[in-house]
């Protein structure tokens, strides 16, 4: 059975105390941070400057990543490095050289990896699974926390496990999904092949806290690979 990650995206947090958000997400038993990192123009929203993902990052132990929804993340990637993240994603709609721009990740010391959204194929990815260790399937479409599940995608992780696995990279390339994830939607998605879950909504918004909200999602995924 591959271990599930839970990485909480914290888009829904109090961005006033965020310090202490990701503090409790590392108490309530998380295993990364995930920054959804908006532009404005990849995406409507404008969300997370290095700044100030550098103000958090001596507040967890935890992991960083930072998903770019951006068009230029070149020129942002040393920024967001330096301000602690040790991985980046990037979107493969963004990439004009995609295999370029995974390339410069690493150069610059950390772990690159790929979005693909909704309608991009995973063909997308053929040619560059050597340069990274983990796809991001996008359940929804980027840009707005909140949104309902998209069902259709989980045929689409089993096609990117399958092309993980004929490459001969099972146990090297994970597999993230992003967009509605929920106890209730996690089972079918981590059946398909993904074992890294982001989850926003589902976390913040339970009345027992993050930890019970980490821990029930950590659980309803494991009971379906089991």
């Amino acid at each position: 059975m591959p271990r599930i990650e839970i990485a909480p995206s914290v888009l829904p947090a109090d961005f006033a105390r965020l310090g202490e958000e990701v503090a409790a997400l590392e108490a309530g038993g998380a295993d990364r941070i995930h920054w959804d990192v908006m532009d404005g123009q990849f995406v409507p929203n404008l969300t997370f400057g290095p700044d100030v993902i550098a103000a958090a990052r001596k507040h967890t132990t935890l992991p960083f990543e930072a998903h770019l929804m951006v068009l230029t993340p070149d020129n942002m990637a040393a920024q967001y490095i330096a301000a602690g993240c040790q991985r980046l994603t990037v979107h493969a709609e963004a990439c004009t050289h995609l295999h370029r721009t995974l390339g410069n990740i690493a150069s610059l010391g950390a772990a690159a990896s790929v979005s693909l959204n909704p309608a991009t194929p995973v063909s997308a990815v053929a040619h560059v699974l050597e340069l990274i260790d983990m796809v991001l399937i996008m359940t929804v479409n980027p840009g707005f926390g909140g949104q309902k599940y998209i069902a259709a995608m989980e045929p689409k992780v089993r096609e990117l496990k399958a092309m993980i696995d004929a490459a001969g990279l099972a146990g090297r390339v994970s597999i993230e999904v992003d967009g509605g994830i929920s106890p209730t939607t996690v089972a079918p998605i981590v059946q398909a092949g993904a074992s890294v879950l982001v989850a926003g909504s589902a976390l913040f918004r339970d009345p027992l806290g993050v930890g019970h909200a980490v821990a029930e999602l950590r659980a309803a995924a494991q009971a379906a690979l089991a």
